[in-house]
């Protein structure tokens, strides 16, 4: 018969569940039912078909619950999703006397990260018997109580709640008492003695009854309590309260001593019999109770102790009305108080953190943290707001009831700002409002978002030539503001179309340092300049890249001696020059003629007679190298002199080139041998000025269209040349026979003097020097000027040979 009564109450417990979940599943949240009590290993229901999640999907995922103070009476199978009961649960260990006990429980699945919450509400089966706190109770009844007098009774009380508890109270069978079970409403189920029959004394002084008190559980339980009723004699009059039921209504900051209310009850005798003394019946020995007193003379109730309304919102007392007779009667009455609540607790958070990090460039909504937020107030006092500070890319969004989750709500850039503290304020809405803040942590995580970037887009390299190979000519450093992998940069070359040699020839890179070597020794007379580029890699996830230009410039040595030109050769033969006897003083003897492979200084050319010294007949221009007497002969002076010319450049240090000249004194002019026996000199038909001016028209016009076919071809290579970042020559010839030679870098002025048959041109080659060139000057009978433009500098320097 037990059996058949336990499994009809499973019926209506699966019935119930079923129930609970279909009322959950239309309100947009999965709620399941268990017994408490059940065994361990109860299917609770499927989370994988509820939620509509793949069985196969729930272990790769990690499908587990939110630790938390639920989490240890479930468990979830992973290989079929359903939800197990792990531990025994005790409804009223946990919930206990509320009407509704349920248990709110979290899941997260990763990859996508996604969270889900159920309902388990615990329901209760009638495992508690009713129960009196008291073993037994003595009631003082006098002889003299009439037909339908009440005598309060104490109330059993049961763990169980809704139909499992205390529904109804029966009393022994007896001639005297009938049971008044007074119930429904705002009141709990109660029970009062009620005289049915007038006592004597004489008869039966003691009545012994049996109070049981019976739950609504199938089957029921009940407790019983034992009644011993004293006989008194002679107090005939019962007080009787104004009110069967005081209700009253206090905050729950009432300070002690505030009064309450006062209960009232009359007494028809007089004396002591009539005098009435108010108290408290604490039979349960109710903590509640304490925290208020009554006068026993007024009945009036004040607060002694603190009031919560979170602990008791609503305490039931009931009173007492006694008089003094010698035989004293009482009446009772029930004092409802409700606790209003006001706004005296914060708000509190708790973070549960779903990520330590989260990586820069996360889109709009990623969750960060999940958040729970508890107000133990009720109403307006314990609806509670969440906000982050401003200009944080971070929001609160609310998930459910009082979960909320921090998510990304603005971009993130680890470069900028790589660690958030993030300050969550939780305030209510009570008067005043109180609030709790937290703070939250969020580090920011690094992503290859920035290529490495060099400081200039051209970086101008200056080496000497003839340097030694192997040698660092330059470092190249990039700077990457992303870190780790993603910030370690290697170096590569790369060629560059304006180079005329591989640039693998000419130099190398060490991939980590950046420090560039040269390959080879450099020729500035060969290759002046070169470029190429650096690529710097990083080595993040992909790597990213940038360049940067490398213009390297050889710079000068003084390598290469003077060189002699014709018609004299240099030191080791001998030239012989023949002048007059009548020589007058400044007389053109020769013109020492001499260049240098070498640019700027090293190129600069001095002349001087070393041989011999003393010799104060003869004369050498510094600059331009002609020799000529100082004075006239006389007949002192040899008839032959051998001359030692010095040509010397101006480097460092300084090299040079001797040219030995015997000069020959003779006596008439037709003995002199001149450098132009095939120019007819006294039977020309026309004047040497019309010689010399027919000449330098002839030369002007060569070197025009020697001029133009070099700009021409100029212009068809400069785009594939190493040159053409230089401009096309421009020619420019003079009204008065001369012609100037210019580009964007270097001009060229050539002017003829009237002795244009005695003069020479040479052109040197334009040196790139670093440094600033200066003016110089050369004096003599020709005169040939180059003016150059150094990239470095505004001067100008100029050479006249």
């Amino acid at each position: 018969m037990a059996e058949m009564e336990d499994g009809g109450n499973g019926s209506w417990l699966v019935l119930f569940a079923g129930l609970c979940c279909l009322f959950g599943a239309v309100n947009g949240q999965v709620v399941y039912s268990v017994s408490e009590e059940s065994n361990p290993g109860t299917a609770v229901g499927n989370l994988a078909k509820d939620l509509s999640l793949s069985v196969q999907d729930l272990e790769p995922r990690g499908f587990q619950l939110v630790s938390g103070p639920n989490t240890r009476y479930f468990d979830v199978n992973v290989k079929t999703g359903v939800l197990l009961l792990k531990e025994r649960v005790d409804r009223e260990g946990i919930c206990a006397r509320s009407s509704r006990c349920s248990l709110e429980l979290e899941a997260i699945a990763k990859s996508p990260l996604n969270m889900y919450r159920f309902e388990v509400n615990v329901l209760d089966i009638n495992d508690n018997a009713p129960e009196f706190r008291m073993s037994s109770l003595s009631l003082n009844v006098s002889e003299a109580a009439l037909p339908g007098e009440r005598f309060a009774l104490p109330s059993a009380y049961d763990a169980d709640v809704g139909s499992n508890s205390v529904k109804s109270y029966k009393l022994s069978p007896n001639e005297h008492f009938s049971l008044d079970v007074q119930s429904g409403g705002e009141q709990s189920v109660s029970a009062e003695l009620v005289l049915q029959k007038a006592l004597d004394r004489e008869k039966q002084p003691v009545i012994q009854l049996t109070l049981t008190a019976v739950d609504g559980g199938k089957p029921p339980k009940s407790g019983t309590i034992e009644i011993n009723v004293d006989v008194m004699d002679v107090n005939d009059n019962v007080p009787v309260f104004s009110k069967p039921l005081y209700k009253a209504r206090i905050p729950e900051n009432s300070a002690p001593g505030t009064s309450l209310l006062t209960v009232h009850a009359d007494d028809a005798d007089s004396g002591l019999n009539g005098e009435v003394v108010y108290s408290f019946i604490n039979h349960n020995n109710d903590k509640s109770i304490e925290s208020f007193d009554i006068n026993k003379a007024t009945g009036e109730i004040t607060v002694k102790g603190q009031l919560d309304h979170e602990t008791n919102p609503a305490i039931e007392i009931r009173v007492q009305a006694r008089d003094k007779g010698a035989s004293s009667r009482a009446a009772h009455s029930k004092v409802l108080i409700e606790i209003t609540d006001i706004n005296d607790n914060a708000p509190e958070i708790s973070i549960t953190s779903l990520e330590n990090t989260v990586k820069e460039g996360s889109p709009k909504g990623t969750m960060v943290a999940l958040i729970t937020v508890k107000d133990e107030d009720a109403g307006q006092n314990g609806a509670v707001t969440l906000r982050t500070p401003h200009g944080v890319p971070f929001r609160i969004q609310n998930a459910y009831k009082n979960k909320y989750s921090l998510e990304v709500d603005g971009p993130l850039d680890r470069e900028s700002t790589s660690q958030y503290d993030i300050t969550i304020t939780a305030t209510d809405e009570g008067s005043p409002p109180l609030s709790s803040s937290t703070v939250i942590t969020v580090e920011v995580s690094d992503v290859n978002d920035n290529a490495p970037l060099f400081p200039e887009p051209v970086i101008n390299v200056y080496v000497k030539e003839n340097g030694p190979v192997g040698a660092v000519i330059s470092t190249v450093s990039a700077l990457d503001p992303d870190v780790g992998e993603n910030a370690r940069i290697t170096y590569s070359l790369l060629e560059s179309s304006r180079s005329a040699a591989p640039v693998s020839s000419l130099v190398n890179i060490d991939s980590e340092s950046g420090h560039i070597h040269t390959l080879q020794s450099f020729n500035f007379e060969e290759m002046k300049t070169f470029e190429f580029r650096v690529q710097a890699t990083d080595s993040g996830l992909p790597p990213l890249s940038s360049n940067v230009s490398v213009q390297v410039f050889v710079l000068d040595e003084n390598d290469n001696s003077p060189g002699i030109l014709a018609p004299y050769s240099e030191h080791g033969s001998v030239n012989t020059e023949n002048i007059p006897y009548s020589a007058e003083a400044g007389y053109f003897v020769a013109k020492i003629r001499a260049v240098d492979a070498d640019s700027g200084y090293n190129a600069l050319l001095s002349y001087h007679i070393s041989e011999p010294k003393g010799n104060k007949l003869f004369r050498i221009g510094s600059s331009s190298g002609e020799v000529r007497t100082k004075r006239r002969m006389s007949d002192n002076d040899l008839k032959s002199h051998p001359l030692l010319i010095v040509v010397s450049d101006h480097g460092e240090p300084s090299l040079s080139a001797t040219v030995s000249i015997d000069v020959v004194v003779v006596e008439s002019t037709a003995d002199i041998q001149t450098q132009f026996k095939h120019v007819p000199m006294k039977e020309e038909s026309f004047s040497e000025l019309n010689v010399y001016l027919l000449i330098a028209i002839v030369s002007v016009s060569v070197i025009f269209l020697l001029s133009l076919v070099s700009s021409i071809a100029l212009r068809c290579c400069r785009t594939d040349g190493p040159f053409s970042r230089y401009s096309p020559p421009v020619i420019t010839t003079h009204p008065d026979g001369s012609w100037s030679y210019s580009k964007s870098t270097q001009q060229y002025d050539v002017c003829f003097s009237s002795d244009t048959l005695k003069s020479d041109v040479v052109v040197f080659p334009a040196p790139f020097p670093p440094a600033d060139a200066e003016l110089i000057s050369i004096n003599g009978g020709d005169t040939f000027t180059r003016t150059q433009t150094l990239p470095s500098s505004d001067k100008v320097g100029q050479a006249a040979v």
